[in-house]
């Protein structure tokens, strides 16, 4: 990029209504980026913002591959910006500041405390004990005195033959903080610790919280990790959430609450006007939207007594019970009942107290999608209210995170081990909160600005067409309407994935432990996906779903496909994937329950699916996740991934064993996301040294495709062919990380390697076991669509028409355009007797091949597009109104 050459950005989710910081990623092509150079941020006015940035990958070259940039925006914000690089800018340790107005924000560490000062608020953390925010302060006031972890464990064990449960509260403790990040614009705060009972002291649940604040801004945005250490069936976790205590001065009648329904809020006090007051009419409207009304109340002391008369309502508490239903709830004391005031649908998340010395607000993201949540404050009338943002709320009981069954069910039900490894220890979950502090009480119109960021978070992209010739992610292509077969395709492109957006509502597919994920194979006849089915029910990350979005949403900038993508990105690297334990840096296979497969193997977490979001949104929580898997493979000497598939030898002379895909390939994406980030030289060599042991193999990359397999080294050794089915080697990612890994290496016969495969793939069984003399016979190269975009490589790479017809006839073909071989590609209306509801449904849909065929098709149109309007020509396929014919 030349010093003028600008790159333009845009809101993901429209202009923000309100003042907010930001981070995000922005991709550079190959040598564009020097480390040293700095970059501006500028509005689409000329004004020049202070930006903070920092470098989060590298290419081989040693230029700069992505950078992290985050700003403050104040309430003048511009419909677009736009980076360049800077000519001067002052330099900060591992960022640059553009050009503009110095933001201020510092941090001062002592020996027991951070604090830290954004301009606007000052926030003082603790280094150890349960209180993690000793205080937050505005213009010298505290408007919060202190932040805690909270829940309850409800063990239960058996006494003889009677099962005995007992409740205890607990606290998270500090174990470690950490000061990630202190920029002039974004300081970023990590607290580690884990949780401990009250009473017996008893340790367990760690958790993970960062708090991330922008220069000038009174907020700070707070993400919260915890993994699941408990013992299933006998741990339960019966409540878990942040507990804020918030000072209140002023009359009762000057303290609020505001909680978040369907569309508006739910605004009430602690005393109401009494309807007996003169001024009733003109104050009481005035308190229900949260005004100060102290001078009218003063004066007149039968007026003040028959407003003192009026109940005190100490506690409020909002509950979101599920997908479709929240109830708000009020007391006046704990021995009094709870008086329910509204039932609605879908709550947007967030509630505030205060008085009339301000307040304190917190808002959790995807409240009713992450079912159940709550909100609780108690303590109105006190000096000092409490403010609950419940994650798990008391009301829902304790998870039951048990399997669905007490064996299991491979024959039947597409499982894929005898063995029953169902447990949830060491899967994680990971939730996005806001927190606001107010020096007055905020109107019902600024409250809902704060919803619609919490509900529609701000993100700052690139146009697509940038993220294309950036050259990032591999390949793929972006929409091209040009003539009536491209136009076709995308259509069909659109049609899957708007279904399966629209199946995500229909089938209510929410929860704490579900959202985010699909559901695996349709079930015609019940007219339901099989999610009583084994194996054919949660999708988890089977057969590279969340590339498939990710791309989607990069060709097309659409932000309804990027708030899927994230969804299924948090979910999958949190509840798919081990954490801690004997598991740790492998994932569960798809199951009835997420953690139920006995497969726990690398391609289910592999860094390749998450890197993504990482890089478009800087996601500290990624990072981290990625950097967990990055010796994935050393885990699987404990449980090597063949073991009840393959016959290993009792002379086995291997440490373990390895596919070449999917587990060696998930692990060229775990190294190869530790290269980029890192410029970590021993995983670059462990990449390259799998190559190079592919490479003397007897048939290269159509060799195995099992290996022997050693994890210090990263040698892949030969044990014969014909040894599993080939299908698995680039059913998962493979075909996309090695795409983007030999075009990164310029390795040109790593490239050979990859169209030697490709084109092997759809040779004749007959002539598969010519060429390599009998010792490949052809029996397990199923599924031909699988190899298409690997099939496009090797056409594109050979400039060989026929091979690029050939796949495109295996993507065209009506079997194909149809990935279910039962009908077209529609959508149909189904209400019987025997369906709950009208429904939606494609009879014959899987995810599996829903995600290959669309993953396949946009990178096929990146690599044989040319080829395009001559095999729909040669295949005879006629596109009309009505759908295509042959």
């Amino acid at each position: 990029m030349e010093p003028n050459q600008q790159i333009q950005l845009k809101w993901l989710n429209g202009k923000p209504q309100t003042s907010l910081g930001v981070t995000w990623g922005v991709p550079w092509q190959q040598g564009v980026l020097d480390r040293s150079e700095t970059l501006a941020l500028v509005s689409e006015t000329g004004r020049n913002l202070p930006v903070q940035t920092w470098p989060l990958a590298y290419w081989p070259d040693g230029s700069v591959k992505w950078t992290a940039q985050a700003a403050s925006f104040g309430p003048d914000i511009s419909e677009t910006y736009r980076i360049t690089k800077a000519s001067a800018c002052a330099a900060i340790p591992g960022a640059s500041l553009g050009p503009g107005t110095n933001p201020g924000l510092r941090m001062n560490e002592t020996d027991d405390a951070v604090e830290v000062d954004t301009g606007k608020l000052i926030c003082r953390f603790n280094k150890n004990g349960s209180e993690i925010i000793r205080e937050l302060m505005i213009d010298g006031e505290r408007v919060c005195s202190g932040m805690k972890l909270v829940g309850f464990l409800e063990e239960t064990r058996m006494d003889g033959d009677v099962k005995v449960s007992r409740e205890e509260p607990f606290e998270g403790y500090i174990t470690m903080l950490t000061v990630e990040q202190n920029g002039p614009v974004r300081g970023v705060i990590k607290v580690e610790g884990r949780h401990r009972t009250v009473v017996t002291g008893r340790e367990w649940l760690p958790f993970t919280i960062r708090c991330y604040f922008y220069a000038n801004l009174p907020s700070i945005g707070l993400t919260h990790t915890f993994v699941y250490d408990g013992e299933v069936g006998k741990d339960g976790l019966k409540g878990l959430g942040l507990s804020f205590e918030i000072p209140l001065c002023g009359a009762l009648y000057n303290r609020h609450v505001k909680l978040t329904g369907d569309t508006g809020l739910f605004c009430e006090a602690a005393q109401f006007i009494s309807r007996q007051y003169a001024e009733y009419n003109t104050l009481y409207p005035r308190q229900v939207a949260g005004e100060a009304i102290g001078p009218e109340m003063d004066g007149n002391g039968r007026e003040i007594d028959m407003v003192q008369d009026m109940a005190i309502w100490d506690s409020f508490k909002i509950i979101q019970d599920s997908a479709d239903h929240y109830v708000i709830r009020k007391r006046t004391k704990p021995e009094c009942c709870w008086v329910d005031a509204v039932h609605g649908r879908r709550s947007g998340g967030a509630a505030f107290v205060g008085g009339t010395g301000g307040g304190f607000a917190a808002g959790l993201r995807d409240f009713w999608q992450k079912y159940p949540s709550a909100l609780e404050v108690d303590g109105l009338s006190k000096p000092q209210a409490s403010l609950k943002l419940w994650l798990w709320p008391p009301e829902a009981g304790s998870m039951d995170l048990r399997h669905y069954d007490t064996g299991t069910h491979t024959v039947s039900s597409y499982e894929g081990s005898e063995e029953l490894r169902s447990t949830p220890y060491g899967i994680a979950n990971t939730n996005e909160i806001d927190l606001y502090c107010f020096g007055t009480t905020p109107s019902n119109e600024e409250a809902m600005k704060l919803v619609d960021k919490l509900t529609s978070p701000p993100l700052l992209v690139c146009h697509p067409q940038y993220y294309h010739a950036a050259k990032v992610f591999g390949v793929w292509s972006l929409p091209d309407r040009s003539n009536a077969v491209r136009a076709w395709l995308e259509d069909k492109l659109e049609t899957v994935a708007g279904f399966y957006q629209n199946e995500i509502e229909q089938r209510r597919w929410y929860g704490l432990w579900n959202y985010g994920d699909l559901m695996h194979t349709y079930d015609p006849v019940r007219h339901s996906w099989r999610y009583d089915m084994g194996g054919y029910a949660w999708q988890n990350t089977e057969l590279a779903v969340n590339m498939w979005l990710w791309y989607s949403f990069l060709r097309t900038g659409a932000p309804e496909l990027f708030k899927m993508a994230a969804a299924m990105t948090r979910h999958t690297s949190e509840v798919d994937l081990y954490h801690i334990g004997e598991y740790a840096g492998l994932g569960s296979r798809h199951n009835v329950v997420h953690w139920g497969c006995g497969c726990k193997e690398p391609r289910i977490g592999m860094a390749g699916l998450h890197r993504f979001y990482y890089y478009l949104t800087c996601d500290e929580r990624i990072g981290d996740i990625m950097d967990e898997v990055k010796d994935a493979d050393d885990t699987t000497v404990k449980l090597d991934p063949m073991r009840a598939y393959f016959s290993i030898e009792p002379q086995d002379p291997f440490p373990t064993h390895a596919r070449s895909g999917p587990d060696w390939a998930a692990f060229c994406s775990n190294w190869l996301t530790r290269w980029e980030r890192y410029e970590d030289g021993f995983y670059r060599d462990k990449l390259l040294r799998g190559i190079e042991c592919l490479k003397k193999m007897p048939f290269r990359l159509c060799s195995g495709p099992t290996f022997g397999y050693d994890p210090r080294t990263g040698n892949l050794y030969y044990i014969g062919d014909d040894n599993y089915s080939y299908h698995m080697v680039i059913a998962f990612g493979a075909a996309e990380i090695w795409i983007e890994l030999a075009q990164l290496l310029e390795d040109e016969e790593f490239q050979e390697m990859l169209a030697e495969f490709g084109e092997f793939y759809h040779l004749s069984n007959a002539e598969k076991s010519k060429r390599t003399g009998g010792k490949i016979t052809g029996q397990d190269w199923s599924w031909p669509m699988f190899s298409g975009s690997i099939a496009a490589f090797a056409a594109n790479l050979k400039s060989d028409p026929q091979l690029a017809l050939k796949a495109w006839r295996i993507m065209l073909d009506e079997q194909t355009v149809s990935f279910g071989r039962k009908g077209p590609l529609a959508i149909s209306r189904v209400e019987t007797p025997g369906t709950f509801a009208p429904l939606s449904e494609i009879p014959w849909i899987t995810t599996n091949e829903a995600s290959m065929w669309s993953l396949r098709m946009i990178e096929s149109l990146e690599l044989i597009g040319d080829y395009l309007a001559e095999a729909f020509q040669e295949s005879n396929i006629i596109i009309s109104k009505d759908g295509i014919s042959k």
